[in-house]
């Protein structure tokens, strides 16, 4: 087993029944080679199928399977919010759950991160033909006018392969609460002064169910989201409520309970 420090995989899930169990094995079967001290969260965004039963019945025989239940769907951004701020452990690793990359990768990421001394590890897709004329062309432009108005070389900014410290989400604040939240968590790291390396992975596109993330809906709430978050985001000011808390700082209502105890 390598020795990698601790490890939280989250995964964002609405309507996936179809993909959660060979998401939670496949996590199962490379996470234990890089560590031993590992979490696996899954963020069911008020699925409407099975997503929860199946979820809460891993959970019930894994005990490295935590699962949250939002009550209301929150789309990706609030999905990956949680996600974010539920994680404990020292290296945090978001990935959709439909695998689009193969976890394997993780070890290679890892390496770098160490190797280079870096804060975050962004993935981008190889070759992405895959996926039709349509969403290339979409994702083109949005990485061109991310890459524009942020003066940030990333290339897929969107791509759900992210590997970040724990210090990362300590010293920013999301405020995104939908697919803008990609590019708002890797513009800020950046500007904070962070160390963010790319690396370039084979893509695997989904085979089963439908992903709505390239609907005009979606890329209109982006670009409004963008205007609305461009001067924050470009010149992030100090976290107010940063998306994870260092770990000797206790939540607000944790500490209200202590003194209720002790009072």
């Amino acid at each position: 087993m390598a020795n990698y420090p601790s490890i939280s995989l989250f995964f964002p899930a609405w309507n996936e029944e179809d993909y959660v169990e060979r998401a939670v094995a496949r996590a199962l079967d490379v996470l234990p080679r890089l560590t031993d001290d590992f979490e696996i969260i899954i963020v069911n965004d008020a699925s409407t199928d099975r997503t929860k039963e199946i979820s809460d019945e891993l959970a019930s025989r894994i005990p490295q399977l935590r699962v949250i239940h939002h009550t209301t769907n929150l789309k990706l951004g609030g999905a990956m919010r949680t996600g974010l701020s539920a994680s404990t452990k020292d290296i945090v690793v978001y990935s959709d759950i439909d695998l689009p990359w193969d976890l394997r990768e993780l070890e290679r990421a890892l390496h770098l991160m160490d190797y280079l001394e870096a804060d975050m590890i962004c993935a981008f897709r190889f070759d992405r033909t895959s996926e039709g004329p349509k969403r290339i062309i979409y994702s083109f432009v949005y990485n061109m006018l991310i890459r524009t108005l942020f003066d940030i070389n990333i290339k897929d900014v969107n791509f759900s392969f992210k590997v970040m410290h724990r210090r990362v989400l300590e010293a920013v604040e999301l405020r995104s609460l939908g697919s803008f939240i990609d590019a708002e968590l890797v513009v800020k790291a950046i500007r904070k002064g962070f160390r963010v390396f790319q690396m370039g992975v084979d893509y695997f596109p989904r085979t089963r169910g439908v992903s709505t993330l390239a609907s005009p809906s979606v890329i209109m709430k982006m670009i409004r989201e963008l205007a609305q978050l461009y001067p924050e985001t470009r010149a992030p000011s100090p976290p107010q409520k940063p998306v994870r808390l260092p770990p000797d700082v206790a939540p607000l209502h944790s500490a209200a309970a202590k003194r209720r105890q002790h009072g």
